[in-house]
């Protein structure tokens, strides 16, 4: 994560407080707490080494970027014993000695990469984009998307991959765009591994990066979206329903109803009503909703696919479901359970969800059928 605390007592810095090592730019909140690090700490032997890497930030992100590619292989190497790397076609790194993950929805021989060999490939379209003036967003979309399957990658991968781009961007001027960019993408792999405190202090200092700098009014919504949704992981839920209502209303006025970042702040919003067990609400917004989603974006979009999911969800879990609610319930689990399985592939989380509903769903139904007849 950003490095905003003290590094012997941990006291919160945000980004300006607090002092630096003259020579590494670790961060300290005072003299005496710098004195303490360097005499029994460890840090008069750590100091040189740090200043040789970057500084602070730059060799902690290195550092954690090496332990979770290790984790990330590891977790992978069932299901890559035998495979090869689809950019390097090599089994093992031939410089880091990495091993295999898989990382997305491909199937069958498919979509087998080193992490280091993904960054490299994200890295180098990236620049190819910057020194040519090509729009960028679509290569940037390399930090966190497959480039077979073009659907995100997901678990200790995307978290590996945003300590990746975190580390290639860091260094550059806070006003960058690539280095805000990074720090989304960093904070985001922190919240698909469930470290939600770590990713919440890295959406808590973007977000007061970009107001600090001045930035878009649409980039203010993205990063607040992305902090509701840290809330609701923390089980802060009525703070992530208000935050997500603001930024739902402010895509609804800045972009329109049609646009897709209106449509993923809707659905947002909808997991934290039904969170609260608003299920009046949530029928009634994604009755809104969910049409505009599959005559915008297609019926096998994941978004798509994500609001279908939420309507069967309220429907299973709403005390007052009648009989057809239930049944509906079903239905609409099935055909859900069938396209996602088709996008994504058998394991992915998604279709693991899905799925799980869908017993606990046929089960309610079979309940209600016998206490009804």
């Amino acid at each position: 994560m950003i490095l905003t605390q003290c590094a012997v007592c941990a006291t919160d810095l945000g980004l300006t407080r607090g002092k630096k090592c003259g020579r590494c730019s670790t961060r300290y909140c005072g003299p005496a707490c710098q004195k303490q690090h360097w005499e029994e700490g460890g840090h008069d032997q750590l100091c040189k080494k740090i200043k040789k890497a970057g500084g602070a930030e730059q060799y902690n992100a290195n550092k954690k970027y090496t332990e979770v590619v290790s984790v990330a292989a590891e977790a992978c190497a069932e299901d890559t014993k035998g495979q090869t790397c689809y950019i390097c076609t090599q089994a093992l790194h031939s410089k880091t000695k990495e091993g295999l993950v898989r990382m997305c929805a491909c199937s069958g021989t498919s979509g087998f990469a080193h992490v280091s060999c993904l960054a490299e490939q994200a890295k180098i379209l990236v620049a190819e984009a910057e020194e040519n003036n090509l729009e960028q967003q679509p290569r940037w979309e390399r930090w966190h998307k497959c480039g077979l399957c073009e659907q995100d990658c997901y678990g200790i991968v995307r978290c590996a991959l945003g300590w990746a781009c975190w580390k290639t961007y860091l260094g550059r001027p806070e006003t960058d765009w690539h280095r805000t960019a990074a720090i989304s993408e960093h904070g985001n792999g922190l919240l698909e591994t469930g470290l939600y405190e770590d990713a919440l202090s890295v959406k808590e200092t973007e977000l007061a990066t970009l107001r600090r700098i001045g930035t878009l009014a649409h980039n203010i919504l993205d990063v607040q979206g992305n902090l509701a949704v840290t809330y609701a992981k923390l089980e802060r839920h009525e703070l992530a329903l208000r935050m997500k209502r603001i930024v739902y209303s402010g895509y609804l006025k800045l972009k329109g109803e049609e646009h897709t970042d209106t449509l993923i702040s809707a659905n947002n919003y909808v997991d934290s009503l039904i969170q609260l067990q608003r299920y009046k609400t949530v029928m009634s917004l994604l009755r809104k909703t969910l049409p505009i989603a599959r005559r915008v974006l297609g019926e096998d979009h994941h978004l798509t696919l994500r609001m279908r999911f939420n309507y069967a969800r309220a429907l299973h879990q709403d005390p007052a479901a009648t009989l057809d609610d239930r049944r509906e319930s079903v239905t609409t689990l099935e055909d859900a359970e069938r396209t996602a399985r088709r996008v994504f592939g058998g394991a992915h989380p998604f279709v693991e969800q899905v799925e799980h509903f869908l017993r606990e769903s046929r089960g309610l139904l079979h309940k209600k059928r016998k206490t009804s007849g």
